[in-house]
């Protein structure tokens, strides 16, 4: 198997070009704006390395459903950034912000289309599998989005509620771009249904490990300020977990700070986390998710060598030594 590296400068190679007409220029011209932005294009090569863990021959198919995931995955960003109002992704104006919610909107919607077109192009023995998990997915991360702007107007969440709104946001992406990937490569059912577990389990872990950093994390390695989930109020897996365990004067606390934004808002928040272990116990629940991840793995039959590279993933993703 090529590593992630490798397939992520393939992939790139690929699709570092124009997707889209040129006329009208606002409408198109938008949609490939937020492409140049770039990323790790992680879940592409997901699917390019969902399709090798079962095939020796590289796949057209594989390269176009990977292009259709991507093309998918912006979509959902420029819609997300229009309900955040976000003025900025990886450091540059959001499409919103540059071109006006209206085209932003519309060059989502095209963006989508274009998926489609792209998963169009696979061979018709593969393409009503794809299809519908396809969809089906795509329902699934509208349902998340939904479900955390819920989330936002709501006192409280529980642990178990907030878990299922990541994994439906979030995870079933990463999962089902190996399961389409497998698919392609001719894969049994029980391996697609490990390889898909092994995708959801290493995004809610990755989730886990987001939240975490954003409070503990070194701002100049990560690039993002420490306590922006705490200034912004929202109910993360440590925020969910303090109020849980919390004695009544902390959780008193921890609800006036919510009522307003201190000076010192962050590192007080950021302390009744430590006395309440918080920090310790995410990663110790991040080490659940990957553990389980790591276990479906294991179940794939297919030789021990074949799986290196997608351990390796794991472990960049959640950033692990070994």
């Amino acid at each position: 198997m090529h590593s992630f590296a490798a397939l992520s400068a393939l992939f790139e190679d690929r699709f570092n070009k124009r997707h889209f007409p040129t006329l009208p220029p606002n409408l198109y011209d938008a949609a490939q704006y937020i492409l140049k932005i770039g990323g790790k294009r992680v879940r592409p090569v997901a699917v390019l390395m969902g399709n090798e863990l079962f095939s020796e021959i590289d796949k057209d198919d594989a390269y176009e459903v990977a292009t259709a995931v991507e093309l998918f995955h912006n979509f959902s960003l420029i819609h997300d950034d229009i309900m955040d109002k976000a003025p900025l992704r990886r450091g540059v104006p959001t499409v919103h912000m540059n071109y006006g919610e209206s085209t932003a909107l519309l060059s989502g919607d095209v963006m989508l289309v274009v998926a489609y077109e792209y998963l169009n192009k696979i061979k018709t023995d593969h393409l009503h599998r794809i299809l519908t998990l396809f969809n089906k997915t795509a329902k699934e991360v509208c349902e998340g989005q939904q479900l955390d702007m819920d989330f936002e107007k709501r006192p409280s969440v529980t642990l178990e509620e907030y878990v299922q709104m990541i994994t439906l946001k979030t995870s079933v992406l990463l999962a089902a771009s190996l399961q389409m990937g497998a698919v392609l490569g001719g894969a049994g059912t029980g391996n697609q249904e490990h390889l898909y577990e092994f995708g959801k389990n290493l995004g809610i872990a990755f989730q886990i490990q987001d939240d975490y950093l954003d409070c503990f994390g070194d701002p100049q390695k990560f690039g993002k300020q420490v306590g922006g989930d705490i200034l912004a109020n929202k109910k993360t897996f440590l925020m969910i977990h303090t109020m849980e365990v919390a004695n009544s004067t902390q959780l008193a606390e921890l609800q006036l700070l919510l009522q307003n934004n201190a000076t010192d808002k962050i590192d007080r928040v950021l302390q009744l986390y430590r006395d309440c272990k918080v920090d310790e116990w995410a990663n110790q629940l991040k080490e659940k998710y990957y553990d389980i991840a790591m276990k479906h793995l294991d179940d794939i039959a297919v030789l021990e060598n074949r799986k290196v590279e997608l351990e390796l993933l794991a472990r960049y993703l959640l950033q692990r030594e070994s």
